[in-house]
């Protein structure tokens, strides 16, 4: 971690998506998206027997609680960005938080990619952070753009790059693994080792599909996807020794 001691933290950029299934159900699928889902499904269920045919109320059952996290199934509706910035006022280091809620997922794309575009143009002197970024923010948004047909800004064009061209990832996960590969850690988790709040909110990630198809609450998704950004945030301060953000120090 301390390796990351030397990076301006004003040039980080904290950010979390929130991705929902395609459809509001399996059974609007397309016929083709169906058989498809179908293979994927087999994997998920760990059902590789050809022989074991998969139900329809398990297909339907799967596809709510797995197809968002697919990119080929899924799309984003909210993504969040944090900045750290010094207040001149007390010098204390303080945050800013916005969201961008959109059903058009070409939209959102596009308005996260002007801002990477305007202010993080520099892969050697500018950073994106954030929670397992590296396997699912980063290439979930990739893929979409690539679905959209949308060119990729300088700080997500890294198809074939090599590892140490892609520096300014910082995965907070990856941070706290110190070359660990075996396993996950949850937000939450870290939250209550290091000592900062944890990211809970009155909804969390398994039921954001349901909050946007049958709520259609965008405003209550953007919340909690900008308290899943302060918490990266928080951990990366923690990583530097540095004093934690409190409420008074978050602004929208």
């Amino acid at each position: 971690m301390d390796s990351i001691a030397r990076i301006d933290t004003t040039k980080v950029l904290f950010l979390d998506i929130e991705t929902v299934s395609g459809c509001p159900v399996y059974e609007d699928l397309s016929e083709d998206l169906k058989a498809l889902w179908a293979l994927k499904a087999r994997s998920i269920l760990k059902r590789y027997d050809s022989d074991d045919p998969i139900q329809e109320d398990e297909l339907s059952a799967t596809y709510l609680d797995r197809a968002a996290i697919y990119a080929e199934f899924g799309k984003i509706v909210c993504i969040s960005v944090g900045v750290l910035y010094r207040d001149r006022a007390d010098q204390q280091i303080k945050i800013r938080l916005k969201s961008s809620a959109n059903d058009d997922e070409a939209q959102l794309l596009k308005d996260f990619s002007a801002l990477l575009d305007q202010y993080y143009k520099n892969p050697s002197t500018h950073f994106m952070c954030g929670h397992n970024i590296k396997e699912f923010d980063v290439p979930y948004m990739c893929r979409r753009m690539v679905v959209h047909q949308l060119p990729f800004p300088t700080l997500l064009d890294i198809s074939g790059k090599k590892p140490w061209e892609t520096k300014h990832q910082l995965d907070t996960m990856e941070l706290w693994k110190f070359g660990d590969r075996k396993a996950y850690t949850s937000l939450k988790l870290l939250a209550a080792t290091l000592g900062f709040p944890s990211p809970i909110d009155d909804i969390d990630g398994s039921m954001v599909g349901r909050v946007y198809w049958e709520d259609k609450d965008l405003d209550r998704i953007a919340h909690y996807c900008e308290k899943d950004t302060l918490a990266p945030a928080q951990q990366y301060l923690r990583s530097q020794r540095t004093q934690l953000l409190t409420e008074d120090h978050v602004t929208h």
